[in-house]
């Protein structure tokens, strides 16, 4: 940091002058050296924040049964839910809103049979981009992720079956990867047999079937990565709803705290070059049915005299 003695008012105290430069060239350099950027890794034995944890929590029933009405939800406003800090800096504040419970597992009978169920419902939902389907089958109705030309009155089927011909792929329908002929695009996908659908579930995004192996199947996600699956993990076919999403312009500072985000930016951000375009070589295949190393149980121990 350099003064600028040539900037001396000869009326004005040497003493205050100086001053007032230090806290202009402190405040300038203050300024001007925030770095924004995505993408950049963070310091070593920094942890960074873990995403969709530090928005809201919804309050489930405390019988642990699963239900279509609306849920109560605590907002975080970007705090951890252990030490209450804050974590996330832009979450805060939003309009009120209620949680749905979406049944992410698409599984069908056991014995080979096909499950049909009804679209009843097709509505908005406040805590995802996507549209849900209230859909109902006999004495038991659940809301799930709707495909993109799902409707009121459709009928959307589960079979957990592979067939040794692949099957006509119609959209909303739930099969095993590995009955779906090649080039299907798919949405909500398993990682597991049985475990729910895990990705694909943002709003106008679909993955697509390139190739099988064996019993291994490839999918291509919409970031051009691909997954190694098994044959028996469930997927839905078709894009997800409400493609347009991406497409609609916020239109005012006001609806971005209407939908639950503080302001990102200060008075001007530099770029530096770790931000630019780079050819960098395409990413490993994410390998699904690989061994994973257990995490560590961490207990917290509380010490009373």
């Amino acid at each position: 940091m350099r003064l600028d003695l040539m900037s001396v008012k000869p009326d004005v105290p040497l003493v205050s002058q100086c001053v007032n430069n230090v806290r202009y060239a402190w405040r300038n350099e203050r300024v001007f050296r925030k770095i924004r950027g995505g993408g950049r890794p963070v310091r070593e034995g920094v942890v960074p924040p873990e995403p969709n944890k530090y928005n809201f929590r919804p309050v489930f029933p405390e019988d642990g049964q699963y239900t279509t009405r609306p849920l109560p939800i605590i907002k975080m406003g970007g705090r951890h839910p252990e030490t209450g800090r804050v974590v996330v800096r832009t979450i805060g504040g939003g309009h009120k809103k209620k949680f749905r419970w979406v049944d992410f597992k698409r599984e069908g009978p056991k014995d080979g049979s096909v499950l049909e169920e009804l679209v009843v419902q097709v509505r908005y939902d406040p805590c995802r981009s996507a549209r849900i389907a209230m859909v109902a089958s006999g004495d038991h109705k659940r809301w799930i992720i709707a495909a993109e030309n799902t409707k009121v009155g459709d009928i959307v089927r589960t079979s957990s079956v592979i067939p040794r011909i692949p099957v006509r792929a119609v959209e909303g329908d739930a099969h095993p990867i590995g009955a779906l002929p090649i080039g299907t695009l798919v949405h909500n996908i398993e990682f597991t047999p049985g475990g729910g659908g895990v990705c694909v579930r943002a709003a106008g995004t679909a993955a697509q079937y390139i190739r099988k192996v064996d019993n291994k199947c490839f999918v291509q996600l919409p970031s051009k990565r691909q997954l190694l699956l098994d044959e028996k993990c469930m997927v839905v076919v078709g894009r997800v709803s409400n493609i347009n999403h991406g497409s609609i312009p916020i239109g005012s500072p006001n609806r971005l705290r209407w939908l639950g985000k503080r302001p990102r930016s200060g008075m001007w951000h530099r770029k530096d070059g770790y931000c630019g375009r780079k050819i960098r070589p395409p990413k490993s295949i994410i390998d699904t049915l690989a061994e994973r190393e257990k995490e560590p149980e961490f207990y917290n121990l509380t010490f009373k005299n």
